[in-house]
C-alpha cells in the first residue's frame, strides 16, 4: 500500500470517526473502502479508433483487445 495525506474539514473527521467505529472499523479502512467503491462505480472511458464507435455497448472487444486498450489507457493517463 501507498500512503497518502489528505486534509479534511473537522465535521467530517469526525463523522468518518464515528461511521468507523460503528463499523468496527479503522478510519483508513473506511477511506479506502469509500474510495474503491467510487472507483469502481465511475464508468471506465473506451478508446475509440477511427470507424469503431464511441459507445461502450455498442463495441465488442475480445478480451486480448480489453488488455490492450487497459494498458493503452494506463499509459495514456500517466502522462
Amino acid at each position: 500500500m501507498r500512503k497518502t495525506s489528505i486534509y479534511l474539514d473537522p465535521d467530517l473527521d469526525l463523522e468518518l470517526a464515528r461511521v468507523a467505529r460503528g463499523d468496527g472499523i479503522t478510519k483508513a479502512e473506511l477511506i479506502r473502502r469509500t474510495l474503491r467503491h467510487a472507483v469502481e462505480e465511475h464508468p471506465r472511458p473506451q478508446i475509440a479508433a477511427i470507424g469503431v464507435e464511441r459507445d461502450a455497448e455498442s463495441v465488442q472487444l475480445t478480451r486480448e483487445e480489453q488488455e490492450i486498450a487497459d494498458v493503452l489507457l494506463a499509459e495514456h493517463n500517466a502522462l
